[in-house]
């Protein structure tokens, strides 16, 4: 497990990439699959996790969690052409 935890990426067109990491490990979707706009691809995970083999992110009770966080959250990471954009340049659109 890396510091993203459970995560989805998936490519939207030639030069636009976006992955959601911190997600939750039961709405992970198929390698290949796609969505139509507006359909619901996850759902946040929660903060603790179980089951994941050697996983080095704990919290403060040493509890295993879902990459490195402290609390449930999305993060949201949208690429163009390779370089990290904001996100609400495409979503203002909407």
């Amino acid at each position: 497990m890396l510091a993203g935890g459970y995560t989805i990426s998936a490519k939207i067109n030639d030069f636009l990439k976006v992955s959601y990491c911190h997600v939750h490990p039961d709405y992970m979707p198929s390698t290949g699959s796609s969505f139509k706009k507006g359909s619901l691809i996850t759902k946040v995970g929660p903060k603790n996790v179980y089951g994941i083999h050697n996983n080095p992110y704990k919290d403060s009770n040493g509890n295993p969690t879902n990459g490195a966080m402290t609390g449930c959250h999305l993060h949201l990471t949208l690429k163009e052409n390779d370089k990290a954009v904001d996100p609400l340049k495409y979503l203002k659109k909407q």
